[in-house]
């Protein structure tokens, strides 16, 4: 049976693409095509299964028994012998075959969510030649077998006085399917994975031989119902399909100023006057290594766009315009924009050349998720834009690591731009007063007293949705859930009259990155928004095609510094802890499928739940990293795999798309800025994008809204409290069914002093 094609139904979750690749590692040259399980109903279905070697039904969350978590599932079990075929199924899929073989369905005592457990087999059918099995268990639901089924156990797990002895695998006694419970495309399942799937597979020519001896040859009709097969990249038309040919070259200069100011550096650029844009994106500790700071010109376009919206904004100090997308979306429309500005010629170690930066909202990664149930983004009533970038044709970059200096500029003829900014670096040194390089706060007058005043979540509420959230766990729903809420300070503004017209935003930024260093520091000053950050966590890097490497640093796992916290101690905390570890590895199996699902294959764990120290925590890290095909390479490959991975699941839980239609019932708020990503797109084609956590925001009171027109942003929504600042900052934590309420509230107010701490400071 040469070049074998595989039908993989996903019941909408977010390990799919990881069993994917574990088929495509078992099954020698075979081709995958994926198919959501509501998308074709079983009568539309079963004509297409005569054109495949065997169908794989993938895991999912909910119940086998509720219609539309199983969807075609429950009837493909069924389906007449003129149609058989070999059919493996994952977790709900064996619940499924179960169910509709005569088992019963029961809630486990104790769930089990991304745990590791041993796996007891008879070394028989998928077994053959198997040796010990060490596999991750997602599951709340299990199956009863009272031996008059028309299935057979194959495997177990013995839970002892939580749950007894629970089937993990099954075969059925005269068709040709086969099922486990356990997750065998994990990262952490060691013996039950490709050696189980290849073991099917070997089962399945088996049978076919005597029984299907032949697979109908394939039609363009087929692949117009089911899919072309994985993985399977959509093609801006705008976009030239390669890395290509660019217009545009980037001009550099570089220096060494190994006692450059950066706090006087961004003062002298403009980073004091709040009426202007500003945007720095800063690696204020390990493991970030470079500094960006924007240059903002009169003609640098500031693009706006709010969740359905059928135009986008395009401002610069001249005005405010419009262009309507058409049949375009918001991702399309921007990947046009880049192929317009692509640029070649610039330092290759140097990660940004120029290119948008700035901030996408959570609620925009949740409107690009598929979903049958409802809608997943709830009325909006944050301010604050879903996109919000400004395109950087000027910048200055700084390597923390070897002391250089970039500057850098992709417009036609900048020479004197860059020798008046060379000039002007080498009046932003150090001096006595400013000995190092790290942002120091402006000096207030000692009569000025601007106290914040902070209201943080409701406490009872956030543990009764805890509990709510817990409820859906043991269910089935999702299997993590990433419970967030805001939290709001109140600043007096500054009277201009009795103290120095500084920007309060930008001493604030200056404490928290001095209180609370981080990898992905920002201060986005890009009205009508006002971003300031200390996030620990990258969520997406890409390099420059044509070697274009993906990287994902998701963090779950957080202790609080304390005197006797060593290393040590948080290491027994986090990596010896079975919670955490089981809240790192379901976002970490989230991340590979979401990688997984655009370059295809090669995809890695190059770093499992190991602890790294920041400034006022302990955290528990894994690294990802995945490399497209030369084929795939192309300019917006990072942009493709941007779009089609957020929300961030280390926001959201897994399975992503159920877990957020759970938190939009739980919260009663959108999350706007928070949760979602900022960063850049480099004219390159490489980017740099960390998950907005540690962060703080407000929308911007403007006294110059005459100047604008009505429709755009700046002349929106106006703050008409003229007194105050108002922040918002979100904070929360993956609720797991391990999870102690109390803990999760300790936890979640841990994240939210790093950030009021720098306000008192502010304001003292």
């Amino acid at each position: 049976m040469s070049c074998p094609r595989i039908l993989l139904i996903d019941s909408y979750d977010s390990f799919t693409f990881n069993l994917a690749s574990l088929c495509k590692r078992a099954i020698p040259d075979c081709s995958i095509h994926i198919i959501k399980n509501d998308s074709l109903s079983v009568r539309e279905l079963v004509p297409y299964l005569d054109y495949f070697s065997a169908v794989i039904i993938g895991p999912g969350p909910g119940s086998p028994d509720v219609a539309e978590d199983i969807g075609v599932v429950k009837d493909i079990w069924k389906i007449s012998d003129d149609h058989l075929l070999p059919i493996f199924g994952v977790c709900l899929g064996l619940q499924s075959l179960a169910i509709e073989s005569g088992a019963i369905l029961k809630r486990l005592n104790v769930v089990k969510h991304g745990q590791i457990y041993e796996i007891m087999h008879n070394g028989v059918e998928i077994f053959k030649g198997v040796g010990q099995v060490l596999a991750v268990r997602y599951h709340s639901l299990h199956v009863d077998l009272q031996g008059t089924e028309d299935i057979e156990p194959l495997a177990w797990a013995d839970d002892g006085d939580e749950n007894g002895r629970v089937v993990m695998a099954v075969k059925h006694k005269s068709k040709p399917f086969w099922a486990v419970q356990y997750h065998p495309e994990s990262v952490c399942t060691d013996g039950g994975g490709e050696e189980v799937l290849r073991n099917f597979w070997r089962l399945a020519k088996n049978w076919s031989s005597i029984r299907r001896p032949t697979v109908r040859a394939w039609k363009l009709s087929v692949e117009e119902k089911v899919g072309a097969a994985w993985p399977a990249l959509s093609v801006n038309p705008d976009m030239s399909p390669a890395y290509g040919a660019s217009s545009a070259e980037v001009h550099t200069r570089v220096i060494t100023n190994p006692g450059l100011s950066l706090s006087r550096l961004c003062e002298a650029l403009g980073a004091s006057d709040e009426s202007a844009d500003f945007a720095i994106l800063e690696s204020a500790a390990e493991p970030g290594r470079f500094s960006i700071v924007g240059c903002l010109t009169e003609t640098s376009p500031r693009i706006t766009y709010r969740i359905g919206d059928s135009h986008i904004r395009i401002r610069t100090r001249a005005g405010c315009s419009t262009e309507d997308l058409g049949s375009r979306d918001i991702w399309t429309w921007l990947s046009s924009f880049m192929c317009a500005k692509r640029a070649r010629g610039g330092s290759p170690e140097v990660p940004f050349w120029g290119g948008l930066v700035g901030f996408l909202s959570y609620e925009l990664g949740v409107s690009s998720l598929t979903t049958s149930h409802r809608p997943l983004t709830p009325d909006k009533t944050s301010p604050h834009p879903d996109v919000n970038l400004v395109f950087i044709e000027r910048s200055i970059v700084l390597d923390r690591t070897s002391g250089l200096v970039y500057v850098q500029s992709s417009k036609t003829s900048d020479d004197d731009w860059i020798e008046d900014t060379l000039t002007l670096l080498g009046k932003c040194v150090c001096t006595s007063a400013d000995p190092t390089i790290p942002l120091t706060p402006t000096p207030r007058d000692d009569k000025v007293k601007l106290s914040p005043i902070v209201t943080l979540p409701n406490r009872e509420q956030y543990i009764s949705n805890i509990h709510r959230a817990k409820e859906h766990l043991y269910a089935g729903d999702s299997y993590e859930l990433c419970l967030t809420a805001p939290t709001r300070v109140s600043v007096p503004k500054l009277d201009p009259h009795i103290s120095r017209q500084v920007s309060s935003s930008w001493e604030l930024y200056k404490v928290l990155r001095t209180r609370n260093p981080a990898p992905h520091s920002a201060y986005l000053r890009l009205h009508p928004s006002t971003f300031v950050s200390s996030s620990p966590e990258r969520f997406l890097s890409y390099s420059r095609p044509p070697n274009s490497v993906f990287q994902l640093r998701p963090i779950k796992g957080t202790v609080r510094k304390a005197p006797g916290i060593t290393r040590a101690v948080a290491e027994e905390l986090l990596a010896g802890s079975v919670k955490e570890v089981a809240e790192n590895l379901m976002i970490v199996d989230l991340i590979r499928h979401d990688l997984h699902g655009v370059i295809g294959d090669v995809v890695d764990v190059k770093q499992f739940c190991q602890v790294e120290e920041y400034k006022t925590v302990w955290q528990l890290v894994s690294v990802i990293e995945g490399q497209p095909s030369p084929d795939q390479q192309r300019f917006d490959l990072g942009w493709e795999v941007l779009r089609r991975s957020l929300p961030p699941g280390s926001m959201t839980g897994a399975p992503k798309k159920r877990s957020v239609e759970i938190l939009n019932d739980l919260e009663d708020h959108d999350r706007g800025v928070y949760s979602g990503v900022f960063g850049y797109w480099d004219v390159g084609g490489a980017g740099d994008w960390s998950v907005t956590i540690r962060t703080c925001f407000k929308y911007e009171d403007r006294d110059d809204v005459h100047e604008h027109p009505a429709d755009c942003d700046c002349a929106k929504s106006r703050n008409t409290n003229s007194v105050n600042d108002v922040w918002t900052m979100g904070a929360g934590g993956a609720i797991t069914a391990l999870s102690d309420p109390e803990a999760e509230w300790e936890e979640m107010i841990v994240k939210v002093e790093s950030v009021l701490r720098a306000f008192e400071a502010v304001n003292a």
